[in-house]
This record gives structure tokens, C-alpha cells and sequence, in this order.
């Protein structure tokens, strides 16, 4: 079990690497890291940040998700991205009663990568278009950024906090499809995250 967050590993003895992280999201990852850390492969995740999959088993597959506002308390966001080796990175931003950000990176194996793909393919997401969806306004605002093979979307739109909201739009399928799929893509990442940086050893 890794001492460091309580998850089991397996297969592969630990190593010792030095990495550097680098973030260019126009968002939240503007930042870079240089540091060493000793590092355990996962069956399920990389506790801090090691390649789980081979080139060859490398699929052109991008995920990112954004959505925020800038109000009372600042510019308020959360920002996920899946690059295809597997890398994952995490950004929570909330300046309510002086909350810090919350950044995390881990790697993902081969088999959480094929199940988001899966939940991707499976909303057919990539048929939609946001020609006719609500524009970002004050209320806040969403991105999501999608490369599946050779298809490569980029939608923009206002921040939807109901299925009200969607059904008052122009292009209530498409906005539905957007809608749900973001709720799976939240869920997902909740889950990850929580797993593998909050769960406690026993």
C-alpha cells in the first residue's frame, strides 16, 4: 500500500525520478514544478506522476472541461484535462470564506482511459454543435475540448445550472446530450480524485 495517499500497488518496485511539471492552461495551470519524488506504479492510478501506457498503446484521445465565473469571490473555476499518455490534471478554485486552489496530477492507466472514452463515445457528443447554444455571460462560463480520432470539437457556452435551463435554449438535444455528459465527466473526476488523493489507509 503507497504510504503516501493509502492506494494498493502492485507489479513494479518503486523508482526514483526527477520530473517537472509544466501548466499552460490560459485558466488555471499556470505554473510549473521542478521536484523529486519516489514514485510507485499503480495497477490503478500512478501515486505522483509515471507513464502507464506505451507509445503503442498511446489512442488519439483529448479530453478538457472548464467551467467558471468571475464574480463576487474572484475568478471561481474548475478545470479537468486527459492528455492521451494518460496524464491527468485537476484545478478547483474557490476564494469562498478563503478557500485555496486545489491543484492535482496523477496518471491514469490504459483501462480508466478507455472507460472515459467510452462514456465519451457512448453521449455521441461529437455529432453535436454549439452553433445555437446559449453564449458565456455573466452567469459564468463552460468549454469543453474534445480530440476522438481524427474528429476534434471545441464547444463554448453559458454555465447551465438545471435542465430548465437547457430546455429554454434553441437547441435543446444538443444542449441535453452537453448537459449529461458533463454531469458523467464530473462524477468521473470527482471519483478519481477522491480515490486517489483523500482515501485514508486502513
Amino acid at each position: 500500500m503507497c504510504k503516501q495517499c493509502g492506494c494498493v500497488y502492485a507489479r513494479v518496485p518503486t523508482v526514483t525520478k526527477e520530473r517537472k511539471l509544466v501548466f499552460a492552461s490560459p485558466h488555471s495551470f499556470q505554473y510549473s514544478l521542478v521536484f523529486t519524488d519516489r514514485l510507485h506504479l499503480v495497477d490503478f492510478f500512478v501515486c505522483a506522476g509515471y507513464r502507464t501506457m506505451t507509445s503503442g498503446e498511446e489512442e488519439d484521445f483529448y479530453l478538457r472541461y472548464y467551467v467558471g465565473h468571475k464574480g463576487k469571490f474572484g475568478h471561481e473555476f474548475l478545470e479537468f484535462e486527459f492528455r492521451p499518455e494518460g496524464r491527468l490534471r485537476y484545478a478547483n478554485n474557490s476564494n469562498y470564506k478563503n478557500d485555496t486552489m486545489i491543484r492535482k496530477e496523477a496518471y491514469v492507466s490504459q483501462a480508466v482511459m478507455k472507460e472515459l472514452r467510452r462514456i465519451v463515445e457512448e453521449s455521441e457528443i461529437i455529432k453535436e454543435d454549439d452553433n445555437n447554444w446559449p453564449a458565456p455571460d455573466r452567469v459564468g462560463r463552460q468549454e469543453l475540448e474534445i480530440v476522438l480520432g481524427k474528429d476534434h470539437i471545441s464547444f463554448t457556452t453559458s454555465k447551465i445550472g438545471s435542465m430548465a435551463d437547457v430546455q429554454r435554449s434553441k437547441d435543446q438535444d444538443g444542449l441535453r446530450v452537453f448537459y449529461y455528459l458533463v454531469q458523467d465527466l464530473k462524477c468521473f473526476i470527482f471519483s478519481l480524485i477522491g480515490l486517489h488523493f483523500r482515501i485514508k489507509p486502513v
